[in-house]
């Protein structure tokens, strides 16, 4: 193999393995994450409705979520070990202030997943 040739299949593995990343595809805020919050959230967690009326916490733009709560910041873009909102929809939180709130069913997991790989991912407006 001539060197032209190493070269180039060389860069086509450095190309194909910066793609990969973990494993798992760019999360859409607007596409994944929102209608998440949308389905799940936002009939309580808007202005005007107790779950914000409660803790400031509007989750019906991206604006809101990243404002956080009265208390603080909810998502910490890169970490969703440390962010509130997987905290709260993972059950990892005190049951009373588990999210949804009085949803016993809770999040599917494929839910849980998109939230947890779209903060891991950085938390973007995307």
């Amino acid at each position: 193999m001539d060197l032209l040739c190493k070269a180039a299949v060389a860069a086509m593995g450095i190309l194909a393995l910066s793609g990969c990343g973990d494993g798992l595809s760019t999360v859409s805020f607007a596409g994944q994450v929102k209608p998440i919050l949308d389905n799940n959230c936002v009939s309580c967690h808007a202005v005007g409705k107790p779950g914000y009326e409660v803790s400031g916490l509007a989750l019906d733009s991206y604006a809101g979520l990243m404002k956080g709560t009265r208390f603080g910041k909810v998502v910490v873009p890169g970490n969703p070990q440390d962010s509130v909102l997987n905290m709260l929809a993972e059950g990892r939180a005190d049951p009373s202030i588990s999210m949804p709130h009085g949803d016993q069913r809770g999040l599917y997991k494929e839910e849980l997943a998109t939230l947890r790989a779209w903060v891991a991912q950085g938390a973007l407006d995307n």
